[in-house]
């Protein structure tokens, strides 16, 4: 039997449960994204994920700067069995919790109840967790804070990055909406509450949060690197210019905090050190550590902000 399916969700994480909702039995109705929106310097407007995956596929999408009556009347009429929602980026009013059969059925990258809100990927990694994964939810009026009716979970490790894993944790979000679906089809869905007094929240990512503090560990350096890996980037100052530090590794020896331990850019860390691998100076591509120190000496001895 085929559900009757409205799909919420704005960046390159959702496309795989829409691609893998579009490829069930079931009927996707409509899509939500929210509005493309200007990047980078020149301010050019940038379509969602989702919006262009959206219009390939010639589907009927609708983006609103806001989920108003207008778009509560269109829901209404539509009668979906099930709203699919994952990182739509907008908190879904309450009032529309009502508006389908099974209500509004969430995919949140994190293990809840740790890491709800806007960044679990990132806090997890940041976290040095040794495991994540995926849990799907219903939405109720407080942020993800819904009883979960499912968990898959993966191991993670210290050298993995947010790109990484956001990869890995859309796809097996991909394949578990499916298997849920089909239990809540087939009335063998169960919801249990969450254990609210373990809630931690993982709250957005800050640039500024970015800057490196050389009086961690280099398990917690390496960490935030990963973690920050590709937006919003992990970074030190050097000669008032800012570097973006795209990979790196521990090494097990240590000096002077914040300083370089040799001419290769290794910089002592509060407990072992951190051996640069790739790099990107403000204004400039990235590039491997190799090709950055042909054209930027940094000696042994030298201290880094």
């Amino acid at each position: 039997m085929s559900q009757k399916i409205v799909f919420m969700g704005t960046p390159e994480f959702s496309v795989p449960t829409l691609e893998s909702l579009l490829n069930s039995n079931h009927k996707v109705l409509a899509v939500y994204s929210q509005p493309a929106s200007k990047a980078n310097r020149g301010q050019k407007i940038i379509p969602s994920n989702v919006e262009i995956f959206a219009k390939e596929k010639s589907l009927n999408l609708r983006t609103p700067a806001s989920l108003n009556d207008e778009e509560y009347n269109f829901l209404k009429k539509l009668e979906p069995d099930i709203v699919v929602v994952i990182a739509y980026g907008k908190i879904i009013p309450k009032k529309f919790l009502n508006l389908s059969k099974h209500g509004f059925i969430n995919v949140h990258a994190s293990l809840l109840p740790k890491w709800r809100g806007a960044a679990p990927i990132q806090r997890s990694i940041m976290n040095l967790d040794n495991q994540t994964g995926i849990s799907i939810m219903k939405i109720v009026e407080e942020l993800d804070a819904g009883p979960v009716m499912h968990q898959d979970k993966i191991q993670i490790n210290e050298n993995i990055d947010a790109f990484t894993l956001s990869k890995v944790l859309s796809k097996l979000g991909a394949k578990s909406i499916i298997n849920a679906i089909d239990k809540i089809e087939k009335g063998q869905a169960r919801f249990q509450e969450q254990n609210h007094s373990q809630a931690t929240y993982a709250k957005k990512i800050s640039k500024m949060e970015g800057q490196i503090n050389w009086n961690q560990s280099a398990k917690k350096v390496l960490a935030k690197i990963n973690a920050l890996n590709p937006n919003p980037g992990a970074w030190f100052q050097y000669n008032n210019e800012r570097h973006k530090v795209w990979k790196a590794e521990i090494v097990n020896e240590t000096s002077d905090v914040g300083k370089t331990i040799d001419d290769k850019l290794t910089i002592a860390c509060n407990e072992q050190s951190i051996k640069i691998l790739e790099i990107q100076k403000e204004g400039k591509n990235r590039q491997l550590i190799g090709q950055f120190l042909l054209g930027n000496k940094i000696k042994q001895g030298e201290s880094i902000a």
